[in-house]
């Protein structure tokens, strides 16, 4: 089982960036899909970028072109690499995980979570 643990939240003015990152313990990312998931108080869970165990990416259409996930096998660390940030941004910014599946990956469907990081991004 891993346990998760994100960072890197914070406040910027609309146009900046944000790198998240997530920690992983009591398991490596090996094997594992991993992704990001966003809430906004009062509305769904929003599924944004998801790393299969082979390297393989997916985004959401809200995010493409401007977020990038990535991950660093050698310290068992997830990234997500946010650019050109915009108010509607704003949300709790999830890490999570699951165990390798292509179907749950593209879904954004995940079983392990992160107890999130606050991102505001302001006009």
């Amino acid at each position: 089982q891993v346990q998760l643990k994100e960072s890197g939240g914070g406040s910027v003015q609309a146009g900046g960036s944000l790198r998240l990152s997530c920690g992983a313990s009591g398991s490596t990312y090996t094997g594992y899909c991993l992704g990001w998931v966003r809430q906004v108080p009062g509305k769904e869970r929003e599924g944004l970028a998801s790393i299969d165990k082979y390297g393989v990416t997916n985004y959401a259409d809200s995010v493409k072109g401007r977020f990038t996930i990535s991950k660093d096998a050698a310290d068992n660390t997830l990234y997500l690499q946010m650019n050109n940030l915009k108010p509607e941004d704003t949300a709790m910014y999830y890490c999570a995980a699951v165990t390798h599946s292509p179907m749950l990956c593209g879904n954004f469907e995940f079983y392990y979570w992160g107890q999130g990081t606050q991102v505001t991004v302001s006009s």
